[in-house]
């Protein structure tokens, strides 16, 4: 079996990884001239990291974590944890994220990476489909896997009228730097006040990791520095804060990350005969749960689940998208609930409701 993957992000890659262990023959295309990764962190919670392990990549990615066993903290810094929920409801690996896509394109292999390759459409017929791309060539596969996020081509085509949203009045400021001077203990998470969130920790290679969301947020008008200080500012009751805006204001204003998040709209569809999303191109999040991608790397899981026991290609992609919809209607359910809360004490229970439910009833839904 040939498998083109639209995009050469974490999932994408993984997709990679785990169909060559079938014995797939896969071509990733990547439409940029480098494997690159939009961000500083990333989040990867144990149940994706275990599927890491079935494909082979557990042991490079896992040594690049920093374990991090969240504390919710108001804004002059009482912290929180909700009653009743175990530490692993609370504990993921914090990754940076351009080292964690290095790993991952070794292990998919360079030789199957082609870059400046960007997918625009497709055609499908009864013995496959034919991919086409920006130059003007064409792929022909048995199957295409569209993970080329929330601005997907592949689904685009594949499920028209639907194209990524603004989530409306939130945006994200964030860096990644060499460590200095602040306190090791870090502060994420940070519930301030007018609807911001943030904080700051330590990640792999001596580096420290910052982020500043707002929901509600007016729209940003200065620097991204000074858009960041603002909201920052939310959380510095008794002086709290400081660390961060002193972060803050050492990062150079072209080391600073702004987003308006976007997201994806809840699609009638996600596979066609020869064609499926995964990852954000089928259900882009806003990433205050901390969970996108790893919800995306279970996607991988279940593709693969589904082509080994189905008796056609066609019959897997029915059974992925069979158990991949309901999943996510549970997802948005939850966390909805965590985006609405109103301080730190609720925050923390309803991020511990989302995330015992994704390492248990979800991951269990995942490996069935």
């Amino acid at each position: 079996m040939r498998i083109v993957i639209a995009g050469t992000g974490i999932v994408g890659l993984t997709a990679g990884i785990a169909l060559r262990t079938m014995g797939a023959e896969v071509l990733l295309c990547e439409q940029a001239p480098e494997i690159r990764a939009a961000g500083a962190s990333i989040g990867i919670w144990e149940n994706a990291l275990k599927v890491f392990d079935e494909f082979g990549a557990g042991k490079e990615v896992r040594a690049i974590g920093t374990t991090l066993e969240t504390w919710f903290f108001d804004a002059a810094g009482r912290r929180s944890r909700a009653p009743g929920f175990a530490v692993e409801d609370y504990s993921f690996e914090l990754m940076p994220r351009p080292v964690l896509n290095e790993i991952l394109a070794d292990a998919a292999g360079r030789k199957n990476i082609r870059l400046n390759s960007k997918v625009i459409g497709f055609k499908e017929d009864a013995d496959g489909v034919t991919v086409e791309l920006a130059d003007g060539t064409s792929e022909r596969a048995d199957l295409l896997i569209g993970a080329d996020g929330v601005y997907s081509a592949v689904r685009n085509q594949l499920v028209p009228g639907f194209p990524a949203q603004k989530h409306a009045g939130h945006h994200v400021w964030r860096a990644m730097m060499p460590s200095g001077n602040e306190p090791k203990e870090g502060t994420v998470l940070t519930v301030g006040h007018k609807r911001t969130r943030g904080g700051f920790t330590h990640t792999h290679g001596g580096q420290v990791t910052w982020m500043v969301n707002q929901f509600d947020s007016p729209e940003p008008t200065g620097s991204k520095r000074e858009e960041a200080l603002k909201r920052a500012a939310n959380m510095n009751d008794d002086g709290w804060g400081e660390p961060l805006l002193r972060l803050i204001e050492s990062t150079p204003e072209d080391h600073i990350i702004h987003n308006q998040i976007m997201f994806v709209p809840t699609l009638p569809h996600w596979t066609s005969s020869r064609v499926a999303l995964m990852g954000d191109a089928a259900h882009g999040l806003s990433p205050h749960i901390s969970a996108g991608g790893t919800l995306g790397i279970e996607d991988v899981l279940v593709l693969v689940r589904s082509m080994q026991r189905s008796s056609s290609l066609a019959a897997a992609l029915v059974e992925y998208e069979k158990n991949r919809k309901p999943h996510y209607q549970k997802v948005h359910e939850l966390a909805d609930a965590v985006e609405r809360a109103g301080d730190a004490e609720e925050y923390a229970l309803h991020q511990a409701r989302f995330s015992h439910w994704m390492l248990n009833d979800g991951a269990a839904n995942s490996r069935t």
